[in-house]
């Protein structure tokens, strides 16, 4: 069987030690400050947070260009000529990251584009799966892993909450009127992953402590989530002490593997600071 080799975005946050250990090739998503586009990894999201409280204002976030694409899939060939690259892209719904690589593979038979219809830890969740698969099946074929990945998709789930509403008012995803309501009630919306797009589903009421522990009640002590494997997320700003207590509170709930993944550059421009989010695959 050819080798079959993974591509994937920064806006996946998939730990640098999985990138090496399985060989990964993670391709830059931008971060936009007034005058300057940086490669989202290459600074520390305080950054982004700074530039907020002294200008009010937030970067803008681009995808991968097209050229890029072009520049690692040409290189992967030259190096691999016999291997398949499979490109495990950020959910297509929310940036043009599918069409730009789709625009760069156009003569290129050895690439294969699966949307994973997920961001950060969910996007994370379904590269490692595959990668860990592809290590312990090495005779696995292109399109055997690509019908499994049809299936661990739909299975998915990520739910989120942002750490300052600010970013998503700011960002023009929640409306000025429904921003102040939700600072004077101390609401805090849960966004999900729904076929890719970022929604905002059920209302929690009270500090990120409290809410954080109901949400993980919710998704894993009432059934939802497999406790197989579970993905905490956090941006900067989470206390550590509240992130030993999520941890000790999933295991506590039977999770038999546990994974922190910290949103970069790209995520945390959406997030904010001190968000927190938990995904896995639903409890068949």
């Amino acid at each position: 069987m050819k080798k079959i080799i993974i591509v994937a975005e920064s806006g996946s946050d998939i730990p640098k030690e999985y990138v090496e250990r399985y060989g990964l090739h993670i391709l830059p998503m931008y971060v936009n400050f007034e005058g300057e586009s940086l490669e989202d990894g290459s600074f520390p999201v305080e950054k982004i947070f700074r530039y907020h409280k002294e200008t009010r204002k937030l970067p803008s976030t681009s995808a991968v260009s097209p050229e890029a694409y072009m520049e690692i899939f040409r290189k992967i060939h030259e190096e691999n000529p016999q291997a398949v690259i499979l490109h495990l892209c950020y959910s297509a719904v929310t940036t043009c990251t599918w069409q730009n690589a789709l625009i760069a593979s156009e003569d290129m038979d050895y690439v294969r584009h699966i949307d994973t219809k997920s961001v950060s830890a969910g996007q994370t969740a379904i590269i490692l799966r595959t990668a860990k698969y592809l290590e312990d099946h090495p005779q696995t074929g292109i399109d055997e892993i690509c019908q499994k990945l049809e299936e661990w998709i739909k299975d998915i789930r990520m739910y989120f909450f942002p750490g300052d509403l600010e970013y998503l008012r700011a960002g023009g995803r929640v409306s000025n009127a429904a921003y102040l309501g939700a600072t004077l009630l101390s609401i805090k919306p849960l966004i999900k992953i729904d076929n890719g797009y970022l929604v905002a589903g059920k209302k929690y009421r009270g500090p990120m402590e409290k809410v954080s522990k109901k949400l993980v009640t919710d998704s894993l002590g009432k059934g939802e989530l497999s406790t197989e494997e579970i993905y905490l997320i956090y941006s900067e700003g989470l206390s550590n002490e509240l992130r030993h207590s999520l941890e000790d509170m999933v295991h506590n709930l039977g999770a038999k593997k546990v994974m922190w993944i910290g949103t970069g550059g790209v995520i945390s421009t959406h997030s904010g600071s001190g968000a927190f989010g938990i995904a896995g695959y639903r409890n068949c």
